[in-house]
């Protein structure tokens, strides 16, 4: 697609602007603000226990969103938390895209014994509720950082295997990759260097629809003592400590929640406002 026409749809999407505005202000908040707030995020203090927020009447000096139950700043237990969560989210779209990929590519362009070994473990994982599978895995496993990258990977590349498969299926009919194989090219070279560049449309789409997914899976999982653990600050974590203080101190689950449905919606909006850029059939 011409750079001038991406960046007119681009420019008249208004999912891609708000979801880009978005964005950039929460890694910016999340990533610069921790700069100028002193406050230790995972230290007690419980003479300083569930003092009401304070907004700006201190700036960045006093605490702005309050304390939770332990005498920890909840601004700054937000900020790290929303760190978390982002490299958490992008480090297992990474690795579900490379998963995907791989496996679609080969799924889509062999065929045979290696498409229906492919095909059939996705359907297996499919059959599976991703939440009730992650927390099987977890209670098995052990809650750690490490197992939920691992469950969250492995339970969310199916969509982009499939994705991917159909594509290469269509690809590897088209006159320039039979050409190919007809001088001889080499099999990884037919796959990753002629066929991958016409199928990575999709494959941007769905990345970025799946981030915003993936916070919300790991605040959930978090929210149920199987995420990021204790005393290390996570906004489902969060939610779930301030449940008991809701009617006396509800700014414990009314921050952490706004914090989590801003950054799920901007990375919605993203997500769809990327898809309806990199449409080709799509008239903006």
């Amino acid at each position: 697609m011409d750079k001038r026409i991406l960046f007119s749809r681009m420019r008249k999407s208004y999912f891609f602007m708000i979801g880009v505005v978005g964005i950039v202000l929460i890694f910016a908040i999340c990533y610069l603000v921790p700069l100028f707030v002193h406050w230790d995020p995972e230290k007690n203090s419980l003479l300083d226990r569930l003092f009401p927020p304070e907004g700006f009447a201190r700036g960045l000096e006093g605490h702005v969103f309050g304390t939770d139950a332990l005498g920890r700043d909840v601004l700054s237990r937000i900020l790290i938390g929303g760190q978390y969560s982002f490299r958490l989210a992008f480090m297992v779209v990474v690795l579900q895209m490379v998963i995907g990929t791989v496996l679609g590519i080969l799924s889509g362009y062999l065929g045979g014994w290696a498409d229906i070994i492919i095909m059939r473990a996705c359907d297996a994982i499919m059959s599976m509720p991703t939440l009730i599978m992650a927390i099987a895995v977890l209670a098995v496993l052990g809650p750690s950082t490490q197992n939920l990258v691992l469950v969250l990977t492995l339970s969310g590349w199916i969509q982009l295997c499939k994705v991917v498969r159909n594509n290469v299926r269509v690809v590897k009919r088209q006159e320039f990759v039979l050409a190919s194989r007809d001088l001889g090219a080499k099999l990884s070279h037919i796959m990753f260097s002629q066929i991958l560049p016409n199928v990575t449309t999709n494959i941007i789409i769905i990345a970025s629809q799946r981030l915003g997914f993936l916070i919300i899976m790991e605040a959930s999982l978090s929210f149920l003592g199987l995420g990021i653990q204790p005393p290390a600050p996570s906004w489902g974590n969060m939610i779930s400590a301030g449940r008991q203080y809701m009617t006396t101190q509800p700014w414990l689950i009314l921050v952490p929640g706004f914090a989590l449905m801003l950054a799920v919606l901007s990375f919605n909006f993203l997500g769809d406002g990327i898809r309806d850029v990199l449409d080709p059939k799509r008239k903006m």
